[in-house]
């Protein structure tokens, strides 16, 4: 059923004071934005491509990465056990990828987990780019339902997927990385 919807659209955000700085520091920026509609029977398989993707991009740009699974904040929308299981899917994602992770307990989005994926500047700072969120709410929200092959009426999933977040703090840490 895998569906995917993706633009670069421009979006604005008031960071912190001292949370960026120099190049990185935008406060208008692109956003790679995706989002794949898919069965809950799919989430595996569409985590591991989206991994793979990410593995890839990230390879060319001579990239070291690391994973932290963000688990379910205080505050939530959904339930419980659909909670608990989004995450057990992400945390066997991350395992069967074959790459060290961490928990990065109640960080997640009120929506549901995700991975966030941080990469290591020329001078060894981190910074958190890449994202891999699993949303069940907004389907819920917004009555996202497909026709399955038996004809029977079921809800979707969205993945939503930034591999490089921001465009123009890509560059920056690019530009850095490789002295230009």
């Amino acid at each position: 059923m895998e569906r995917l919807m993706a633009d670069f659209r421009v979006i604005q955000r008031n960071e912190l004071l001292g949370a960026l700085t120099g190049l990185t520091h935008v406060q208008r920026f692109q956003l790679d934005d995706a989002h794949i509609f898919c069965t809950t029977e799919e989430i595996g398989q569409e985590m591991m491509s989206s991994l793979d993707f990410l593995r890839h991009v990230y390879t060319v740009f001579r990239f070291t990465f690391q994973f932290r699974l963000s688990a379910r904040p205080e505050k939530y929308l959904g339930e419980l056990e659909m909670l608990k299981n989004a995450e057990k899917q992400l945390a066997d994602s991350l395992n069967l990828f074959c790459k060290p992770w961490t928990l990065n307990p109640v960080d997640g989005a009120f929506y549901g987990p995700k991975i966030d994926i941080t990469i290591s500047d020329a001078l060894k700072r981190q910074h958190q780019c890449a994202t891999i969120q699993l949303d069940f709410q907004l389907p819920i929200r917004f009555n996202l339902n497909f026709i399955s092959e038996s004809g029977e009426k079921k809800r979707s999933v969205i993945i939503h997927r930034a591999i490089f977040g921001s465009v123009e703090r890509m560059i920056a840490i690019l530009t850095e990385s490789f002295a230009i």
